[in-house]
């Protein structure tokens, strides 16, 4: 029973303001040596070796450096001026083009906080000028920023899969459809509510300097030859099984490099600090994963494992319902914890329980655990909009004018986690939402 209180433990460290990977080892390095002795020694040493020498990691770096390169390469100012060219006439248009641009951008870097702060830059000024709500630009800002966690390739994923026990590969193609149908819910909020209420973002009038049809195409395709490139080079490799994921983020690195030279924007001040950011973002978090791992460890070898099973059998809990107390354990953790901290605590201590629930099978394909990680990823990205964490309102709060507020931007968020909520109910109700593109692409069973 004792290692249950290293839950109590940790989270007291956390709201003390202790940075969580050293919260996670310090909690398990006091319980590792209670429980074990000068054994526990032995058993964070092979940790640091487990992370070491787990090759699909080398994928972080990968896409963090991708990502950085992108967001100095010019290819998003390209791509603003193409997607608003076609959406800018409608209810709402340039906030619809906003989402459009982020599902693009996601696709093609992997890293929310590069998504919400390029599109970010670009988009609000547009939108203060057409005198758009400043809650609808918040809210849109954060949630499109934030479609980089259901959206392929995501480190998120590539954290995920290995917590998880489940291929990254299947991760990344399961994780298609329920990206586009946020994204598309999205999309039909903002259209309905432009619809209703005009003054939340009045129409942009037609002028007489508006390109025809041939040059929208040009500057369009001019723009989007870049991305689908980048999205070809990760996402198509994997799919067609050209690739494993550490050597499509090898690809697109190399892409995003060759894209900041081909613009005329490569400096060697530019690439030093893509290379600092690249370090810095990496470093966190497999400084973090070691923690967890280290904590996890300790956690299932004091028998805190089999504690957690005699609890739920003792209370008789149908698969179901654990589903939602497992999810809702996650909504709640986001408002305190960032996504890498509830994946290292929650995921080891979840998916014994699914996959024993799989085993038992009579569920069609429910439980099965790539599907069970679509919703954990959908639960995942709430906790970029719910405060006081909220990274994405971080985010956005760095790079808006004094005239969006916060209450602007709590407020501007809410809608939008009600549409991931629905969203997570169609991926519950449907599984193969998740399960059929694995299944027809990747052979997956």
């Amino acid at each position: 029973m004792e290692a249950l209180l290293m839950f109590p433990a940790l989270f007291l460290l956390i709201f003390l303001g202790f940075p969580v990977a050293f919260a996670l080892m310090s909690v398990a390095f006091v319980f590792g040596l209670y429980t074990f002795g000068g054994a526990s020694f032995f058993q964070f040493t092979q940790k640091v070796e487990d992370i070491a020498a787990n090759f699909v990691l080398a994928a972080v770096p990968l896409f963090v450096f991708m990502g950085a390169m992108l967001e100095r390469s010019g290819i998003a100012e390209r791509l603003f001026e193409a997607v608003h060219l076609w959406t800018r006439r409608l209810p709402g248009g340039l906030a619809i083009g906003t989402i459009v641009m982020c599902i693009i951008f996601a696709a093609s870097t992997g890293v929310i906080g590069a998504t919400e702060t390029v599109v970010g830059l670009l988009a609000i000024p547009a939108m203060m000028r057409y005198n758009y709500s400043k809650s609808l630009i918040s809210g849109t800002i954060c949630a499109g920023g934030s479609l980089g966690t259901i959206i392929p390739p995501s480190v998120v994923v590539v954290v995920l899969g290995p917590i998880a026990d489940v291929s990254i590969g299947d991760l990344m193609v399961g994780m298609i459809f329920p990206g586009l149908i946020l994204s598309a819910l999205y999309i039909l909020y903002i259209l309905g509510l432009c619809l209703l209420r005009p003054e939340a973002a009045p129409r942009v009038e037609p002028s007489d300097d508006d390109p025809d049809l041939a040059t929208k195409l040009v500057i369009t395709m001019k723009a989007l030859i870049p991305p689908l490139l980048m999205i070809m080079a990760v996402l198509g490799s994997i799919m067609l099984g050209w690739a494993a994921p550490t050597e499509a983020a090898a690809l697109g690195a190399l892409g995003a490099f060759i894209l900041t030279v081909a613009y005329r924007r490569f400096s060697l001040t530019m690439f030093k600090e893509a290379l600092i950011k690249t370090l810095t973002v990496t470093a966190m978090i497999m400084l973090i994963l070691l923690g967890g791992n280290i904590f996890t460890g300790v956690f299932a070898g004091a028998g805190g494992m089999g504690v957690m099973r005699d609890m739920i059998e003792a209370v008789e809990l149908g698969p179901w319902v654990l589903l939602i107390v497992f999810l809702l354990m996650v909504f709640v953790a986001g408002f305190f914890l960032e996504w890498i901290s509830i994946l290292l605590i929650f995921v080891p201590l979840f998916m014994p329980f699914i996959r024993e629930a799989w085993a038992a099978g009579g569920y069609g394909a429910f439980f099965d655990p790539v599907w069970f990680c679509m919703l954990l990823l959908i639960m995942i990205q709430s906790s970029y909009l719910t405060p006081p964490m909220a990274p994405a309102i971080f985010y956005l709060r760095g790079i808006a004018p004094a005239e969006i507020t916060l209450s602007h931007m709590y407020k501007g968020v809410v809608p939008f986690l009600v549409i991931q909520v629905i969203a997570l109910a169609i991926v519950m109700a449907f599984p193969q939402v998740a399960l059929w593109l694995p299944e027809q692409i990747l052979g997956f069973n």
